[in-house]
């Protein structure tokens, strides 16, 4: 958007000052002291008038001046014709639009020109540098024509109607009456820029998109109107726009229109806090995947470092094994120090499986420390964008604030559960009731959740997704948790076989 013709527009009507917070910037020019004022932060600078430069750079000629007059002579000038530049021609629309609503809206009225002895800003001469601290405001040119196709095409009527009712009605009249933004409300400067962004992005100019134009923060804002004025000044126009909306819900669905998952019984699960297996040693239950080696190889043991032909150097709690023993294991083959694979068991969960620190193999059934909690799941009549084929699988996981138990972080200490009851999507194909099967392997177990410190909010003591990424955003993917994305179900597929949760544990499940 042009910002150097809102300004000029506004000082040629002498108005005490321009907002041009509707227009994305958070800044209040005040033509009275020449300063120029942060609404967010206060700061305040100077500027003045320059005309030694254009701004945006664009190609075209320097109109002549209807506000500063060189000479007294320049007041019998011929009058000049009213600009047809598009932002002009979007003025004018709306100003019709406007008057032709009737009374109720805003006065249309422009303000009344100033004597001739008012006061002007200094004009200085070309290629005078502005001193330190002093903003420049910059003179604009004619902008760069923009080809709005039929939108620019039904501004014109408008831009005829309004010129002519504007026009003075004496010939010898030194000034023409240009329209002006001053003379239209909020409502009315909004809805010319999201027009003027219409025009600019049908005929391809390029757009930035800008988050949060009109809010609290000023980091947005300020990066908006740094990329329009880079743009602007590398001869590109500019239209700065809103992003796309969010979309994690989708539209409301009545009970009748909810459905069960065929092939899946229940559309609820509940678990509780699983107690760890007892009865049996951490050496009793690593012999089941070990074997013992006589001649260890000559390299190192990946948990302690040390060389597998020397004692374990592990400085913890000592096991009930001597510190020299070595053992592989039996389905990937990776050797390590039997003192190291216990001391790392008893760190762990304890629950009668064991996980190869290298290569990641489980030996036995893994499980997790996830809270308790309930898991809803079912099918709602609304398609996912990549899926217009098939319905959706809605999945709602809900786990409650508690006191973390003998398996978490910190035992006995109380932790968060932010953002519950959270909502998940799934397509309702044969892949995604496949995923949403290994799921229910992968609650039960305990697997999906964990007690951490969130790399979101950096929050400690809160429930935290575990490693099995799911999709939150039901109609669109900013965030990259959501859809469209093909590569989805066999990502999700792939983690929980990492989980050690495959088809095979569908079968053991039923076992």
């Amino acid at each position: 958007m042009d910002v150097g013709i809102t300004i000029q527009r506004a000082y040629e009507k002498q108005h005490p000052w321009v907002d041009l917070s509707a227009i994305g910037f958070c800044y209040v020019i005040d033509f009275a002291t020449m300063g120029q004022i942060n609404r967010q932060t206060q700061r305040k600078r100077r500027v003045r008038r320059r005309l030694d430069m254009v701004y945006p750079l664009v190609s075209g000629t320097l109109p002549k001046s209807q506000s500063w007059p060189a000479s007294p002579g320049a007041a019998a000038a011929p009058p000049v014709p009213a600009c047809a530049c598009p932002q002009c021609l979007l003025v004018m629309s709306v100003k019709a639009t406007v008057s032709a609503a009737g009374p109720g809206t805003a006065t249309l009225q422009p303000r009344s020109t100033p004597p001739p002895t008012a006061p002007k800003a200094p004009v200085p001469a070309p290629g005078a540098k502005a001193p330190d601290g002093t903003a420049v405001v910059r003179g604009s040119l004619k902008p760069l024509a923009v080809q709005g196709g039929r939108r620019q095409a039904a501004s014109t009527p408008a831009l005829s109607s309004a010129s002519s009712a504007a026009s003075p009605p004496g010939a010898g009249s030194s000034k023409v009456s240009r329209p002006s933004l001053g003379t239209l409300n909020r409502s009315h400067l909004q809805r010319l820029a999201i027009a003027q962004s219409r025009v600019l992005i049908a005929s391809g100019v390029p757009t930035v998109p800008v988050k949060n134009l009109t809010g609290s923060s000023p980091v947005n804002p300020a990066l908006a109107g740094i990329t329009g004025i880079l743009m602007s000044a590398a001869g590109l126009p500019v239209c700065l726009t809103r992003p796309p909306k969010l979309v994690l819900h989708p539209p409301p669905v009545s009970k009748s229109e909810i459905q069960s998952i065929p092939g899946i019984s229940h559309t609820c699960r509940k678990t509780t806090k699983k107690q760890a297996k007892k009865g049996k040693t951490p050496e009793e239950v690593l012999k089941k995947y070990l074997q013992k080696v006589r001649h260890p190889p000559d390299e190192d043991c990946t948990i302690c470092m040390e060389r597998l032909s020397a004692p374990s150097g592990y400085k913890g709690p000592q096991p009930a094994v001597k510190p020299d023993l070595v053992g592989k294991l039996v389905k990937c083959g990776h050797v390590f120090h039997l003192h190291c694979l216990v001391a790392m068991y008893n760190n762990g969960n304890k629950d009668g499986s064991l996980q190869c620190p290298t290569c990641k193999t489980i030996y036995g059934v893994k499980t997790g420390t996830q809270p308790p909690g309930k898991m809803e799941y079912h099918i709602i009549p609304h398609a996912l964008p990549g899926h217009s084929d098939c319905k959706t699988i809605r999945i709602i996981y809900n786990i409650p604030p508690g006191v973390q138990g003998p398996e978490h972080p910190n035992p006995g200490k109380s932790f968060t559960a932010r953002g519950f009851p959270r909502h998940c999507y799934l397509p309702d194909s044969e892949k995604g009731r496949k995923v949403l099967k290994l799921l229910l392997v992968a609650w039960d177990r305990r697997l999906i959740f964990a007690i951490g410190t969130s790399s979101t909010t950096g929050e400690s003591d809160t429930v935290i997704w575990n490693e099995i990424h799911h999709k939150t955003e039901f109609g669109s993917n900013l965030t990259g948790h959501g859809y469209p994305d093909i590569n989805y179900l066999d990502n999700v597929l792939a983690e929980l076989a990492a989980q050690g949760i495959t088809e095979e544990s569908l079968v053991q499940e039923k076992d």
